[in-house]
């Protein structure tokens, strides 16, 4: 087995399982891609493939080879471009979380560009779940989430605390933050972010620790949306205080405390144990981790 038969196995599978579009990507005949997988089905005396009719349908035992092959097809490309430019890499790929790359990685990227002209960066916001998947790929360089991560194959590393609260659409109850009990709390209409994301999962452990659950009536993975819905009057949001500056100062929304819950969260620093961190990436970690003692928070609180 080479690095060419796990690439053609790969290529198959990124063409829908078509030997004949496979072979156009990779520019080889169709015949030679049928053969390469025979002989990989040969080498490890599994059947990858079911061939019913002309179609290929992938065998469990060909979605387990996949996942070894993106891993090991990862490592090998960053093997080649560390050995080819060792240290003075041009690019970065960083992934960041909803809350941390609308907040704080506009800065970081702005911050790390100041330093290092030279070099590029990447970024990808998306939901925590799919930045760990992206890590593991080695579709991503590092990620900046909300919580630590969930696969053993990563290292986590807290750089920063952050806090959830809770909003409703204004009550004119009088000045202060206005307080309810969690038998209240319980029986509220919630609108909560998507399964997945790091502001969703310290909700859902907060309030199991508190001995419930919730079954949302909105999930989004957008915070305007939910906020916008708040104020509708359609239920209450568990969002970050640091997005909700501009809708409660205006008092478009109103705080909420809630006896017996706090929902605080680190954010996280992640990239694979496997991984070498170029000495661009190790700067671009040591700004994020000095970010708020030497530079401003953002112009910019997001949502009005």
């Amino acid at each position: 087995m080479t690095i060419r038969h796990m690439r053609i196995f790969l290529a198959i599978a990124e063409s829908g399982y078509s030997t004949t579009r496979a072979a156009e990507a990779l520019n080889m005949t169709q015949p030679a891609v049928s053969l390469a997988v025979r002989e990989l089905e040969e080498y490890y005396g599994v059947v990858l493939f079911d061939r019913i009719g002309r179609r290929l349908r992938i065998t469990a035992a060909g979605e387990r080879f996949l996942e070894y092959a993106r891993g090991v097809d990862g490592i090998f490309e960053d093997m080649e471009r560390a050995m080819r430019n060792w240290d003075a890499l041009g690019l970065i790929r960083v992934g960041a979380s909803v809350t941390i790359g609308s907040q704080f990685l506009p800065g970081y990227v702005r911050s790390f560009q100041n330093r290092h002209p030279g070099t590029e960066v990447r970024a990808l916001v998306a939901p925590s779940e799919e930045l760990e998947r992206r890590i593991t790929d080695s579709a991503l360089d590092l990620a900046l989430i909300e919580g630590p991560a969930h696969d053993p194959a990563l290292i986590s590393e807290e750089y920063m605390e952050d806090e959830l609260v809770v909003i409703r659409a204004p009550a004119g109850e009088g000045p202060g933050p206005a307080a309810m009990d969690l038998r209240e709390f319980r029986t509220q209409k919630f609108l909560l972010r998507e399964r997945g994301s790091g502001t969703r999962e310290v909700f859902d452990q907060a309030v199991e620790a508190a001995g419930f659950a919730v079954e949302p009536i909105w999930e989004a993975t957008s915070t305007t949306a939910l906020v916008n819905a708040v104020i509708e009057g359609l239920g209450v949001a568990v969002l970050p205080h640091r997005m909700l500056h501009g809708p409660l100062e205006q008092g478009l929304v109103e705080m909420v405390t809630v006896e017996g819950l706090t929902f605080r969260r680190k954010f996280n620093i992640v990239y694979h144990r496997q991984k070498r961190l170029t000495s661009a990436a190790r700067d671009f970690l040591d700004l994020c981790r000095s970010y708020e003692l030497d530079y401003p928070q953002p112009r910019y609180g997001g949502l009005f």
